[in-house]
């Protein structure tokens, strides 16, 4: 059952990830930073990609991808196009990922050292969705703000 709410709720936010990114009116703006903004919504998209494919898609979907964390911040004007097409393509690597974890699977120690201790698979996913949900928020009020 967790398992399904967590597919459902990866798939909302990151389908709202990409309306979101398709809604910024120029496509410049994506990438844009002033005073007190440190991280332009793009960065923060390249971020969750990269958290995702990293803690779920690597490990539980066995996909292979390596993590570059730094270059999730410090790339620039990465096409919208391509952005769009990395949220597609982990939508599908999260859900293939959340297929092979079983509800018994959930109770198991996460298998990387994340945080201070370990955790609980079932945490580590909760985690990732709220960590989602807070980028997500942070995306939408720099679109409104510029736009």
């Amino acid at each position: 059952m967790l398992i399904e709410t967590l597919k459902s709720l990866f798939d909302r936010d990151l389908n709202k990830l990409k309306l979101e990114i398709e809604l910024y009116q120029y496509e410049n703006e994506i990438w844009h930073i002033q005073k007190g903004i440190t991280n332009s919504a793009g960065n923060l998209c390249l971020h969750i990609i990269g958290n995702l494919n990293t803690y779920i898609g690597a490990e539980y979907g066995k996909t292979g991808y390596i993590r570059n964390r730094a270059l999730e911040f410090s790339l620039k004007n990465v096409p919208r196009a391509e952005l769009i097409n990395k949220i597609e393509e982990t939508i599908v690597t999260v859900n293939n990922a959340l297929n092979t974890i079983s509800e018994e699977d959930l109770k198991k120690e996460y298998p990387l050292l994340v945080f201070e201790t370990k955790t609980s698979t079932e945490f580590m996913l909760i985690h990732l969705t709220t960590h989602l949900t807070y980028h997500l928020g942070q995306i939408n009020y720099h679109r409104r703000l510029l736009d």
